[in-house]
Order: C-alpha cells, then structure tokens, then sequence
C-alpha cells in the first residue's frame, strides 16, 4: 500500500527527521553516480528528493509517482518534471533511461514483479538502477514514524533474489540511516556519528535503508509471455473465411 504523496512531501520537506534521512541517502546515491551530465535520470516512487543534484547537467530528469500514491508538481520553483503514471505502465520509451532511482516504489507496491518488469524495459543499454528499500533489520523498518515503516522490509538476500529473478545484476550495495529513527535533539544532533560508525562497524548496528546499485542483464536469461504468443497478421484477420468444398459422397 502506497503513502499519500502529502504525507511523504511533509516528511523529507517539513520535518527535521525527514530532512536528515534525504541528505543520507542522498549523498550515497550521489558517491555512486556523481554526475549525469546530457543523460536521462529518473525516480520513481517518491524519488524526488535524491534527483535534484542531477536537474542542471542531465539531459533530461523525470520524477514518477505512481497513481495510488498521487502526484506533486516538483521542483519548487523551476518547470515541472513530475508525472503521474499507473504502477506498471509508465509513459517513457523502452531503453532510454541511464539512471533509474526507486524509492518509496518497490516495497509499498502490490505488484512488485511487474514493476520490475518496468524497470527493466525502460533502462537502457549501460544504464544502472538503485532500488532503495527498507532493511528488514534495522530500526526504520519497525517504525511507524517514518515512511520506511510501511510496505515490506527487505534483507539483501532477498531484495538480490528478486532482483535476478528479472535479469538486474546486482553490482554493490551499502546501508544507510544508521541513526534510530527519532526526532529527539539528542539522535539528531548525533546523527553523523551514528552513520560512521555504522559505515566502520556494519555488524554492530544494521542500516536502516538498503541501496543496491543494479545493471540489467542482456540479454535476458528469461523469457516474457509475450513470446509464447502469436500476434495474427491484421491481413489474416480482415480476410473472409473460406468456404469448405462439399465433401464427396
């Protein structure tokens, strides 16, 4: 089940919890793509927030939210670049994305294999996905306070299971948001500290946000419905049917 769009707005703009967990996250995603100068970014789920970095040297920069989630006009200020889409059609052409970012898409969607289906259409040829999700170990996952709390939570194991079962070769990874998930001065103020020591030390403390960087694999190892079907030539259809000949007696 989708977050309204309203609440995940007040949480990474109006709170000082959400602020922090955007410039975590962020800087992760942008220690593995630190420019994407003339390429085609795009977020989908609630990835707007992490895509700003990439608005003035990308040849094109797309956020989508799907249907049940709702739409905002993003960014604040400049033209648009969000749409809203239906989960498992989005309006972009096969194989032209570079950089393909989902958060708040993934864990929350009741049809996670077709989304995925969708992310491997519109990736292109070289491109790379991020697919952040909650970790079902840490401490956001178990916490309503945050958008992390809802959908479901994710080890890497089975996020990298999915991934392959739909042709995504998984070529890092990294947890991040290793501060509990509280607005309390004390936790805020002490955030930094918590993410090095948890970079230093990932066994004493679990992340509470996956990141896995992903390649598609092409081409694919498995084969989709559609090649199983048989399309009828449009001339085969409008053709009269022809008449049996009369069986001799």
């Amino acid at each position: 089940m989708h977050l309204d769009v309203h609440s995940l707005r007040d949480f990474y703009y109006r709170s000082a919890l959400g602020r922090a967990a955007q410039r975590a996250v962020r800087d992760q995603v942008l220690r593995y793509w630190p420019n994407a100068k003339g390429q085609t970014v795009v977020g989908y789920g609630f990835a707007v927030p992490l895509l700003r970095p990439y608005l003035k040297e990308s040849r094109r920069v797309v956020g989508l939210m799907p249907a049940p989630q709702g739409v905002m006009p993003w960014p604040t200020g400049l033209p648009n670049v969000s749409a809203l889409c239906e989960e498992t059609l989005w309006p972009l052409e096969t194989g032209h994305v570079d950089k393909l970012v989902l958060m708040h898409g993934l864990e929350t969607s009741e049809r996670p294999s077709e989304v995925l289906e969708e992310c491997y259409r519109v990736l292109g040829p070289g491109g790379e996905a991020l697919f952040i999700v909650p970790n079902r170990s840490g401490l956001w996952a178990r916490s309503d306070n945050t958008p992390f709390g809802f959908g479901r939570p994710y080890s890497l194991g089975q996020l990298d299971s999915q991934l392959r079962q739909y042709d995504f070769v998984r070529q890092s990874h990294v947890s991040v948001l290793y501060q509990p998930p509280s607005p309390r001065r004390f936790w805020m103020r002490t955030g930094p500290m918590w993410e090095g020591i948890g970079r230093a030390i990932p066994a004493v403390v679990a992340g509470g946000v996956l990141i896995v960087r992903a390649s598609k694999r092409y081409p694919p190892q498995r084969k989709g419905l559609g090649d199983r079907v048989r399309v009828p030539n449009p001339l085969e259809v409008l053709s009269p049917v022809p008449k049996k000949e009369p069986k001799p007696v």
